[in-house]
Formats: C-alpha cells, structure tokens, sequence
C-alpha cells in the first residue's frame, strides 16, 4: 500500500476541503461524492469553525461514515493539531482537530491542502500509475507536495512541500513568509497583481512567459534533487495561461535538469478538475496518521 494508492478509500468520509474563499464538505466513498455543502468564508458566518460544524451535519444528517478528512491552507503543526491559515485572521494556533473532534464524534485527520491534493493525484488523477511526483498548486498563491517512492513527504513538522518558497529570484520581491526572490512572490496570482496593477487572467505575453519560466526552472530543479519526472499542476493561474505556460515551463524546466535521470522530466496539467480539493480531503482522512 502506498500513500498515493491508499486501500481503505471505500470507507465514507466526510471530507472538509478549508479554501480561501470557501469550505467543502462532502460525504465521499471510492471517489464518489454522495453529498454536498459550501460555505463562504467570510460571508457573515460568525464563528467559522461553528459554521463548519453544522454544515457538516447538515450534510451527513443520519448517514454512517468512519473518518473525518481536513484539507486546510497552512501552515500548521504536526497532524493539523493547531492550524493558523494566512487567509483565516482569527485562526492562529487554531485547535481545529479538537473541535471538530469533539463536535462531531469522530477521528480527524488534518493536513495541508496541497499535500492533500498530491494524494488525490495519485489515486484519481494523472499520477494513478507514478510513484514518485510532484503535485502543485500556481494560483493565488504557489503549493506543492512531493510523492517519493509512493509516499507523501511529511518532513520534521509535516509541512514538507512549500514549493511557493523555493529561492527563484537572489533579492527578489518580498514574500508573505519574509524571505525575498520566493517562488510565489514571484510567480503566484496575487505576485502577478501586485507587479502589472490588474488580475493575473490579465497579463500580457511577457508576465505569463515569465510566471512559466520561473516555475519550470523551480520544477526542473527539484527534478534533479529528488528524482521525479512527472509534475502536476492545478491551479487558476496555470491551468488559466493554458498551452503557453505549460510549453513555456517544459522548456525552462529541461534548461536546468540536465541530469541523465531527469532527461524525461514533464510537467502536466492536473486530471483532478474541479472535485480535486474535496478527493484531496478525503484522502487525508483514508490515510490517517501514515
């Protein structure tokens, strides 16, 4: 069994997908989603973690399922026990698991959602044959997860895989975790908003080769380093650039993997689509503690 291809997804799980934007939840079985509910952040909810709460009994009202799966923006410590999301303002060392363990009555499990996404890849999307990869995120911000030998790298604290803050440009532009030149203060949707003044769907041909550029040389080298040759990338700005950025980052990508091992390094679009983030959850739950 391995991370990626995990046995126990026939298990019902509620999955709780925790965005920028909005929270899933789903009841999921074997990749079939049989309900269904959003939230929007933000959207005079009160307490969100209260919010959450009903949404999901709301959602499995009298149905039986095993384990609850958390995707949530990070970082966070080891097993989601505190969570302190950028975009979530009143979530700082947040106890997410205990409460919705305690609400709900049920094992939790909580990880990033980058990290969750990178499972989903493996068992549902593109990846389904791969065991070494690298899943990624390039949208309003830049995610990442590696699967190495079909497992998911947790590293000391479990936010192994921020790929958004791989070094890209020496004394570059200042990023959200206070180093310059990070991948996504480079490359990311709100980098591209903050450099041209307007959304990134707006960008010209020179911003967009760019963003590509920047984001296959960090692929290529990682390719290098930890000996995959697969990369699948979702996200708004990425899958939004469309046939140009994922050209334009092959390219960039095979001008600094020069090792014999990574001459058939490619980078992909996701096959999760849209359902990809809610899967992702589900699978944290499916894994556990691995």
């Amino acid at each position: 069994m391995t991370d990626a291809g995990i046995a126990d997804r026939a298990i019902p799980c509620l999955a709780i997908d925790i965005g920028a934007s909005k929270v899933d939840v789903a009841l999921v079985s074997d990749g079939v989603i049989s309900a269904r509910g959003r939230l929007e952040v933000g959207a005079n909810v009160g307490r969100l973690d209260v919010a959450i709460i009903e949404l999901a009994r709301s959602v499995v009202r009298d149905v039986e399922y095993g384990v609850i799966g958390v995707a949530c923006a990070g970082p966070m410590t080891k097993h989601g026990e505190s969570v302190s999301p950028l975009n979530i303002h009143e979530w700082r060392d947040f106890p997410l698991r205990q409460r919705l363990r305690d609400a709900l009555g049920h094992d939790v499990f909580i990880d990033g959602d980058a990290r969750a996404l990178a499972l989903a890849e493996g068992s549902f999307g593109g990846a389904r044959t791969q065991r070494s990869y690298l899943s990624m995120v390039v949208s309003t911000g830049v995610g990442g997860a590696f699967i190495i030998d079909g497992r998911l790298l947790d590293g000391e604290s479990g936010n192994a895989g921020h790929v958004g803050h791989l070094n890209v440009v020496p004394d570059g532009r200042l990023c959200s975790c206070g180093s310059h030149g990070c991948l996504e203060a480079e490359a990311s949707g709100w980098a591209i908003e903050d450099m041209t003044g307007r959304p990134a769907k707006f960008a010209d041909h020179i911003v967009r080769h760019r963003c590509a550029s920047l984001v296959g040389r960090a692929v290529g080298t990682l390719s290098s380093v930890l000996d995959f040759t697969r990369c699948y990338i979702a996200g708004s700005v990425a899958l939004g650039f469309g046939d140009e950025f994922f050209d334009t980052a092959n390219k960039a990508a095979h001008e600094v993997a020069m090792m014999r091992y990574s001459e058939n390094l490619e980078i992909k679009r996701s096959e999760l689509g849209a359902d990809g983030p809610i899967l992702g959850a589900a699978m944290v739950g499916w894994r556990g503690e691995a």
